[in-house]
């Protein structure tokens, strides 16, 4: 693993991180807290010989320096602290309280320190005392050689112990800086130890890798999907919608060459978001133009009729079986032309029933009517259907969910296409986050969507009105009236209408018949139209009277298509689907 590696895992893994240094934290105030103050009092002693001359000091001072090491471990021992206990009468053994003694020596010198510890500092400074006199003694027993009565070495107290006034130990600062330190060690370890065994896709180069298919588009994670499933709930710039046209757009590169396209939506697992990403891709599609039917083919656990609001007791079940005819189940859906084929009633055998030649009809005179065709289809790996329908069909789209789908469970999933000789298209990865290494663009809607309409038209006409007031002298050129059909649009397209309207319709020609009045137009985004624009187009809109050589103009084919369809105005909407599907496709 190299460094921007571990930089990835701390990122990501913060989390954790963060909650193993404030528990180290937490356990080190406790023991801070809980933990009895321990107080040091030292003593120091010199060990010399009585040597006075040059040359027996200087071996006396070598004899002392190999002597003061064995004293560091003589003075801690037992035999001392008894002495001390007896002499002080306390009520602890010699051996607690040789475990709370402790010996230094000065390097390269003959100085010896010892120190005592004990929760009380009075009681430190008087046990550290003790001891060292009491050593004092035992030294010169120890050293005086029978028939002698001096010995030749002898301890000395050079610096007697003091009453200390701060506690050594607990120390909050080291214990603090100390957790923290600890903490951060054991999270980040445990962060990489997760980040190995963590067998789930969670970034778009793992996913390309064990899918060997192409990534068609990323969806951002949101926490409000469950309340706005649907991308008609949302602003038009938010991030969200703003990926599933990025899938539209990419979608159109698959199978060129094709009129019609016939593709599944599935995933390996139920819960990885098949269903919305369904929905959602057949509504983008749809806002886009193109003619596009929505079939729920999950006969297990439909979705798509709950989210879009539709009747799902006829559908499809009920023309696989016989029972009604496909022009009676098709629901449109929406002001974009979107048409919808529910599930019907749940059948008990799915697979059967998906697998019929009753299907591939089905299918085959759909293609006819339809540009994209998207069939919502059950998870892979639990069950047959999606592998069925996804080889009488273009090929299948895989939904991945991040962070939740293994990589077995997404080869497990190419595996099981492959197996029926159906094609994997690409895969959609859903419910990314919206910074990270899963992609790039992440937050493109956010601070990139244009103001508020209404301020646009009041600067518009502010500058319009400011150039119509400005002087002729001034150099500055009026502002150029908009052209008519740029102010309203001439009309809304829908599906099945094919109706073109003609330059009378539009109020180009100032010398054709007066075209019938228009149906209102729809609502559109911008909705505060400045009175001289208002103006212009009222002018644009009445009617002229025809004139003669208008009158006896020969009719183009528009026009007698406009004949022969009657006066705009006059009808009445959109044509059934009955009527949609019955068409001649070459129509």
């Amino acid at each position: 693993m190299e460094l921007r590696d571990y930089l990835r895992i701390i990122r990501q893994q913060w989390l954790l991180i963060a909650s193993c240094v404030l528990v180290a934290i937490a356990a080190a105030s406790v023991f801070t807290l809980r933990a009895t103050p321990q107080y040091q009092s030292t003593a120091a002693l010199f060990i010399s010989t009585p040597q006075s001359d040059g040359s027996a000091a200087y071996q006396g001072s070598l004899f002392s320096q190999q002597r003061v090491a064995s004293y560091a471990d003589l003075i801690k021992g037992k035999q001392i602290a008894q002495r001390v206990v007896d002499k002080l009468g306390l009520d602890e053994s010699a051996g607690a309280l040789a475990s709370r003694v402790s010996a230094s020596v000065v390097k390269d010198t003959v100085i010896l320190n010892v120190t005592v510890q004990d929760s009380q500092p009075q009681r430190a400074q008087k046990l550290a005392e003790a001891i060292a006199q009491e050593f004092t003694v035992f030294v010169s027993e120890l050293e005086t050689t029978p028939g002698s009565e001096n010995a030749p070495i002898k301890a000395t107290i050079v610096d007697p112990a003091t009453v200390p006034v701060s506690a050594v130990s607990p120390r909050p600062l080291s214990s603090l800086a100390l957790a923290i330190g600890l903490g951060l060690i054991v999270g980040v370890g445990l962060a990489v130890l997760r980040e190995m065994l963590d067998n789930t896709v969670k970034n778009t180069d793992t996913l390309r890798e064990v899918s060997g298919a192409a990534n068609l588009g990323s969806i951002f994670y949101d926490g409000k999907a469950a309340a706005r499933p649907l991308v008609t709930q949302l602003d038009s710039h938010a991030p969200r919608a703003e990926a599933f046209r990025v899938l539209r757009t990419n979608l159109q590169f698959i199978d060129v060459d094709s009129d019609s396209k016939v593709f599944i939506m599935t995933s390996p697992l139920p819960g990885d978001g098949k269903s919305t990403t369904a929905v959602n891709l057949a509504i983008t599609l749809a806002q886009a133009g193109q003619r596009t039917l929505l079939i729920e083919g999950d006969l297990r656990r439909p979705k798509t009729s709950e989210y879009l609001g539709l009747e799902s007791k006829v559908g499809l079940t009920t023309v696989l079986i016989g029972k009604i005819d496909l022009d009676d189940v098709i629901q449109p859906w929406g002001d974009d032309g979107l048409h919808v084929i529910s599930s019907g009633a749940i059948p008990p055998n799915p697979a059967e029933l998906l697998q019929s030649r009753q299907m591939e009809t089905v299918l085959d005179r759909l293609r006819r009517h339809y540009d994209v065709i998207l069939i919502d289809a059950p998870p892979l790996l639990p069950v047959a259907d999606a592998a069925v329908l996804a080889r009488q069909a273009d090929g299948a789209i895989l939904v991945v969910r991040h962070g939740k789908t293994t990589k077995d469970q997404v080869v497990a999933a190419a595996d099981r296409l492959h197996s029926v000789d159906a094609e994997l298209l690409g895969t959609v990865f859903n419910r990314t986050p919206s910074k990270g290494n899963t992609g790039y663009g992440y937050g493109y809607g956010y601070g990139y969507a244009p103001s508020d309409d209404a301020d646009i038209l009041a600067d518009a006409s502010f500058t319009r009105s400011k150039r119509r007031a400005a002087p002729a002298d001034s150099g500055q050129l009026p502002a150029a009236k908009p052209a008519p059909e740029m102010v309203a649009p001439a009309h809304d397209a829908v599906v099945g209408d094919h109706h073109i309207p003609s330059r009378s319709e539009l109020g180009l020609d100032g010398d054709a018949a007066p075209s019938a009045p228009r149906a209102p137009r729809r609502t559109g985004q911008f909705e505060q139209v400045p009175t001289h624009l208002q103006e212009s187009r009222d002018r644009t809109r009445r009617p002229q009277p025809p004139t003669e050589a208008a009158s006896n103009a020969p009719a183009g084919p528009v026009d007698r298509d406009l004949q022969a369809a009657g006066p705009r105005g006059a009808r009445t909407g959109r044509r059934s689907v009955g009527d949609f599907l019955s068409q001649d496709p070459g129509e």
